[in-house]
């Protein structure tokens, strides 16, 4: 079952990568998101919002899991190939690479154009913070550290959670990433509330987000005169600048691999944040850094699958030998 789980990843990944999420088809994420916006809605009120929050994720995840277990459990009983294409299906709309890669070069090939406010504008799309006076290596910073981010959030973390427990596993997973998205935010309304569903999405991205980092250690060659080795014995303490146990880790390692800096100023609806700077380079941020990233991110995810089918052969061999 597991070896049917990774073959499922992989034809998941291959479609992604071809089709993407065409944006006029029905997509769970957009199901998962109103059920959590019903719900806070309804208990996010009075009194022990913690506990309330905590139903909340409970009912959502109840929900989510049980549902998805339902269609691939009938779809495999009517006939395994249906059951494969099923979880193929739902694995493919919880992986968002194709997506990822086009929002990103939406963004900078208006920049290699020189259409500044045009690049601005499209970055707004992708971000939370305010985009109208940026320069161009804050865009390609911008740009650059959504990419990082989100290889591991949007792809491989959803790959790892589909390889221990296939279809279900992944929704589950998306659920919990959709509610931190939505409630997971350290703010009156949902600090308290969103608390718990902020905690396991943390919990939920710690192992993958750090497979992922050292993975992009070896998707190219360093663009400065630093080892691999050493890039990797600064990996881990430039990943924990970020005020996020897991984000840094794909940020620090881009960083690090293309001898640049990210993270530093941002503001948001006018309030300026600062945040430590990850990586160690030298290099102004350009255009062509953003290609870069992206390439990292599409060999990250084929370095990924390589390691899920090394793993799944093991596990399948050491237990038909045991």
């Amino acid at each position: 079952m597991l070896l049917m789980h990774v073959a499922a990843m992989t034809a998941a990944v291959m479609i992604d990568r071809v089709v993407g999420d065409p944006p006029n088809w029905p997509h769970p994420v957009r199901w998962t998101g109103s059920l959590i916006s019903i719900l806070e809605k309804r208990l996010n009120r009075g009194r022990h919002r913690r506990l309330k929050g905590v139903i909340h994720l409970l009912v959502t995840l109840l929900t989510v899991g049980f549902s998805t277990m339902a269609i691939v459990y009938f779809a495999y009983q009517l006939h395994w190939a249906a059951g494969f294409v099923i979880e193929v299906l739902l694995i493919t709309s919880a992986i968002a690479q194709k997506s990822l890669k086009t929002a990103a070069l939406e963004v900078v090939q208006p920049l290699e154009r020189q259409d500044i406010a045009l690049a601005r504008k499209r970055l707004s799309w992708i971000v939370g913070r305010d985009t109208e006076h940026l320069t161009e290596s804050q865009i390609v910073r911008g740009t650059i550290e959504t990419v990082a981010e989100n290889t591991s959030d949007g792809i491989t973390a959803p790959l790892f959670w589909a390889f221990i427990g296939g279809a279900p596993a992944i929704w589950v997973y998306k659920a919990i990433n959709t509610g931190d998205s939505i409630i997971g935010y350290r703010n009156k309304r949902f600090e308290e509330y969103g608390w718990a569903t902020a905690k396991l999405d943390d919990a939920a991205n710690w192992i993958p987000s750090r497979i992922t980092g050292w993975i992009m250690l070896i998707t190219r060659r360093p663009a400065s005169s630093l080892t691999r080795k050493k890039l990797a014995r600064l990996l881990p303490g430039e990943a924990k600048k970020h005020p996020s146990p897991n984000s840094g880790w794909g940020e620090a390692a881009v960083a690090l691999m293309l001898n640049i800096k990210l993270g530093g100023r941002n503001t948001y609806q006018g309030i300026v944040s600062d945040r430590p700077v990850m990586g160690v380079g030298s290099e102004r941020l350009l255009p062509m850094h953003v290609h870069q990233a992206v390439q990292m991110m599409n060999r990250s995810v084929l370095l990924f699958m390589a390691v899920c089918w090394l793993g799944g052969i093991i596990y399948v061999f050491t237990g038909s030998w045991s």
